[in-house]
């Protein structure tokens, strides 16, 4: 699935424009978030939904543990990957998604995005 890498600039610059921002933190040598993309993100139906609502989509790839990633991670009460945070088109803080996903999950959270 086709995706930007993450920034606080580009996500704050994507709710500017309105739209919906799901973001993924992730890590190669992460197995739950190697699972979680295969299971639920990089399905149709989710691409479908990104699509349908105009989801940018964004990675924060961790695997070298880059210092502005794991500080992001601590805001969010993290200390490590999977994350998973899903803005909405009106800006606002993030819904935080389950460690563990499932297609259906993130297609709700995609659309309820478009709308709040």
């Amino acid at each position: 699935m086709p995706y930007e890498a993450w920034s606080p600039e580009r996500v704050a610059a994507l709710q500017a424009e309105g739209r919906p921002v799901m973001v993924n933190f992730t890590a190669a040598w992460c197995v739950s978030c190697q699972v979680n993309d295969k299971v639920a993100i990089s399905r149709q139906g989710v691409a479908d939904a990104m699509a349908a609502n105009n989801v940018a989509y964004l990675k924060a790839d961790w695997t070298r543990k880059d210092e502005v990633i794991a500080a992001e991670l601590a805001r969010h009460g993290r200390a490590g990957v999977p994350l998973y945070l899903v803005y909405g088109a009106k800006g606002g803080e993030p819904d935080i998604l389950p460690n563990i996903l499932t297609e259906g999950t993130v297609i709700k959270a995609l659309e309820t995005a478009a709308r709040r």
